[in-house]
C-alpha cells in the first residue's frame, strides 16, 4: 500500500509545481493607478519608494478586507473602517479581534492621504507605518505582521498579486506599502457642497446655504479649524470635552508636554453625517449634540483652545447649521476600485 502511494505522491508534487503558470510568468507592473482627484483637490503626496500603481492598490484593497490579518481570524481593517460609513466605525470605541474595546473611536479614512500625522494624536508620521499599529495592538487586530506574511504569502492569488505589485513575495514590507497605497486612493470631495463651490447654485438648498454662512461667520468661527480642501487644519486642539482626560491625554501621549493634554487632531468634516459617534472617544452621538457642545464653549480645562468661545443659535439656525454639515456627504463611493 505504501509503495503504491509513492507514484501518486510524486505526480501530485509535479502537478502542484506546474499548476500555476501565471505565477511563473508574473512580473512587476508599473501601470500607474488612474487616481481621480475631486474638483479643487491637490495631488496627495506619494513616497518615492512606494509609487501608486494599479497593482499595488489592488493588492492593498484585498489585504484591507481580509479577515485573516487578525488573531484570531475574523477582523479586517474594514471591520472598523466601514465602506458605507466613509471608512469610519459606528461604535464609540471600536471592538477588536478578541472582543475587547479599543482606546478610541475609529475615524474616517477619507482623505487620509493628505494627513501629516496619523491617529487622533498624530503619533505616526505616514501611512506605511500606520498599518503596523492596529495589526500589533492587542485591543485591535492582536496580530503580528510576520505571522500574517507567513500565513498568506503561499496563497496563489496573493503570490501573483504581490509579484505584480512589488516584484517580490508577500513580505511585511509589501503588506504595509500595499495597504497604505489603497488608503491613499480613498479621496473625498464629491459632495453637494463641492458642486456648489464649483458654480452650481442649486446644489445647496436655501437652508443649507444659511448654515454655510453661519459656519463661516466670525461669530461661530468653525472655519478657523475646519478649513481648506479637507475641512480640517490637521492641527491639535483641546475643545473642552472633559476636565480630566484620564488614561487618554491625547497629543500629550506623543509630546509628553502637559500643555498638550486633551488635544486631539481636528477631524475632517467631510462625510460627517455618516461618521457618528463623534469625538475621540465617541462620546457624542449626533451632530446636534456636537453643535450644542461647541455653543457652550466647552468645559473649562486649562488647555482648552482660546478658539472655543460660546455662541447662541436660534432653533432654526441650529437646524440650518446641521443641514449644511449633512451636505458635506460624498455622492459617490470613496473606493475608486468600486465601479
Amino acid at each position: 500500500m505504501r509503495r503504491s502511494l509513492v507514484p501518486l505522491l510524486i505526480a501530485a508534487l509535479l502537478s502542484a509545481c506546474g499548476r500555476d503558470p501565471d505565477l511563473e510568468t508574473a512580473t512587476l507592473s508599473t501601470v500607474p493607478f488612474p487616481l481621480e482627484l475631486p474638483p479643487g483637490a491637490p495631488m496627495p503626496p506619494v513616497p518615492a519608494d512606494n509609487p501608486l500603481t494599479l497593482a499595488s492598490v489592488q493588492l492593498g484593497r484585498k489585504l484591507f478586507f481580509d479577515p485573516r490579518l487578525s488573531r484570531p481570524e475574523g477582523t479586517s481593517c474594514a471591520t472598523c473602517h466601514i465602506t458605507a460609513r466613509a471608512f469610519a466605525d459606528t461604535t464609540a470605541k471600536s471592538v477588536g479581534a478578541q472582543g475587547l474595546k479599543g482606546m478610541r473611536n475609529s475615524p474616517s479614512l477619507g482623505n487620509v492621504a493628505y494627513h501629516p500625522g496619523l491617529f487622533r494624536d498624530g503619533g505616526v508620521p505616514n501611512l506605511e507605518l500606520q498599518v503596523m499599529a492596529p495589526l500589533h495592538d492587542h485591543l485591535e487586530m492582536n496580530s503580528d505582521i510576520n505571522a500574517v506574511s507567513a500565513a498568506l504569502r503561499d496563497d496563489p492569488e496573493y503570490a501573483r498579486m504581490s509579484i505584480k505589485g512589488y516584484g517580490e513575495p508577500l513580505t511585511p514590507w509589501v503588506i504595509t506599502r500595499a495597504i497604505a497605497n489603497y488608503e491613499r486612493t480613498l479621496l473625498s470631495g464629491w459632495s453637494r457642497y463641492d458642486r456648489y463651490l464649483q458654480g452650481d447654485p442649486g446644489a445647496l438648498t436655501a437652508q443649507e446655504q444659511e448654515g454655510m454662512q453661519l459656519f463661516m461667520s466670525p461669530a461661530l468661527n468653525c472655519s478657523a479649524c475646519h478649513s481648506g480642501f479637507d475641512l480640517s487644519d490637521h492641527g491639535f486642539h483641546n475643545v473642552g470635552t472633559a476636565l480630566d482626560y484620564g488614561s487618554d491625554p491625547g497629543r500629550q501621549r506623543i509630546t509628553l508636554d502637559p500643555a498638550d493634554e486633551g488635544k486631539f487632531k481636528v477631524p475632517s468634516l467631510r462625510n460627517v453625517a455618516l461618521t457618528a459617534p463623534y469625538m475621540h472617544d465617541g462620546g457624542m452621538s449626533t451632530l446636534e449634540e456636537v453643535v450644542d457642545h461647541f455653543a457652550t464653549g466647552g468645559l473649562p480645562h486649562p488647555n482648552r483652545s482660546p478658539l472655543m468661545q460660546p455662541f447662541a443659535l436660534t432653533a432654526s439656525q441650529r437646524e440650518a447649521l446641521v443641514a449644511f454639515l449633512r451636505s458635506l456627504t460624498d455622492e459617490r463611493s470613496l473606493d475608486q476600485l468600486v465601479p
